[in-house]
């Protein structure tokens, strides 16, 4: 029966809870580079007490980016400024992980903040690319469709971009195959119309996935956990659903995966997802059984919540993804919540509750 605060072997890290902070983009990024603000977002859940510390969403190439505030792993520039980060994560006794990214068809688009509608190249926007020239939403610019030799060209940019993130000290790379990305748009037939050894079948679908996991594996270090995150359905019946995941999952575990990051949807516009707390545990718990270890994710906010995911061992780890937005102070509370005496940053001890 795993427990929240028990520590957590993968691999040579061991991390010292199964709390995890899940890959939230921030848009404050320019020319990919991490700054201040990275250093106290995501240093200050290092500080609260936080295991595993996973990055946003990081650009292997500028037209990989979901928008031009994203960070990037594309040029040795970007490596020091995340090096800082990591080095302060550290200094609290926690991990941290960076989730490598194309944005494919999804790209070329401003920040939420800003209307989050796609940028054309006079907005400083770019051509997007895609398995298959077919847009995210109709009225948006199609995709290009990519090249047998382009591809190549985008699994070399993910190698490149895991030795950057291994350069700058991080304990845990990620390649992120959900949320209707580029590897998703490979995956799933919504997206991917292609006649060549890219499309088709299963087989075809997930071969991108594969060569850039065995590129990824000749830089990245055996002895260092490597996740991928899915979305184990597209909520909609003539996409990629669950069963596809599992099996998937059965071929990474086989192929040195260490974990699923199990999440879903992204891959169309406007498809109702039936949101709940713990909606997407049982895909966690479904996936697990193939023998790989799992993280949990999606609308979980209480310490209860949590306890029952691991205690009947539905995921290995929990990713918290708001509530670490609301209260970047969770796992210690959640210490004190189950009666565990966790560890507060001396600078805090005056403000430790009993």
């Amino acid at each position: 029966m795993l427990q929240i605060f028990q520590p957590f072997r993968i691999k040579d890290i061991t991390l010292k809870n199964r709390l995890g902070m899940s890959p939230m983009c921030q848009f404050s990024a320019q020319d990919g580079l991490a700054n201040d603000w990275h250093l106290v977002h995501y240093g200050t859940r290092g500080v609260g007490g936080i295991a595993l510390i996973i990055f946003e969403a990081t650009g292997v190439s500028p037209v990989g980016r979901i928008s031009p505030e994203d960070l990037g792993l594309w040029k040795d520039e970007q490596i020091e400024p995340l090096k800082k980060i990591v080095d302060f994560i550290h200094q609290q006794d926690s991990k941290a992980g960076i989730q490598i990214a194309h944005a494919g068809r999804k790209g070329s688009r401003s920040s939420p903040f800003k209307g989050e509608k796609q940028l054309t190249n006079e907005e400083g926007g770019w051509q997007t690319i895609a398995p298959s020239d077919i847009p995210f939403r109709p009225e948006e610019i199609p995709p290009h469709e990519l090249t047998k030799s382009e591809i190549k060209k985008v699994v070399n940019q993910f190698k490149d971009a895991a030795l950057r993130a291994f350069q700058a000290g991080f304990d845990v790379l990620e390649i992120h195959a959900a949320h209707g990305y580029l590897i998703h748009e490979f995956l799933s037939p919504i997206s991917n119309f292609r006649k060549d050894e890219y499309g088709g079948s299963f087989k075809g679908r997930i071969r991108l996935l594969q060569e850039i996991v065995s590129a990824v594996q000749t830089v990245w270090p055996e002895r260092l956990p490597l996740f991928v995150r899915l979305s184990a359905t597209d909520w909609t019946d003539q996409g990629w659903c669950l069963e596809d995941t599992v099996e998937l999952a059965k071929i990474l575990y086989l192929e040195g995966v260490d974990l699923i990051d199990c999440s879903s949807g992204g891959i169309l516009p406007n498809v109702h997802i039936p949101l709940a707390p713990c909606y997407q545990v049982p895909f966690s718990e479904q996936i697990r059984k193939t023998g790989i270890l799992t993280a949990a994710v999606g609308l979980i906010t209480k310490p209860e919540e949590i306890q029952d995911i691991l205690r009947t061992e539905k995921a290995d780890i929990v990713l918290l993804g708001r509530e670490l937005l609301r209260n970047p102070y969770f796992a210690l509370h959640c210490a004190r919540h189950v009666k565990e005496n966790s560890k507060w940053p001396q600078q805090y001890l005056r403000a430790k509750l009993e």
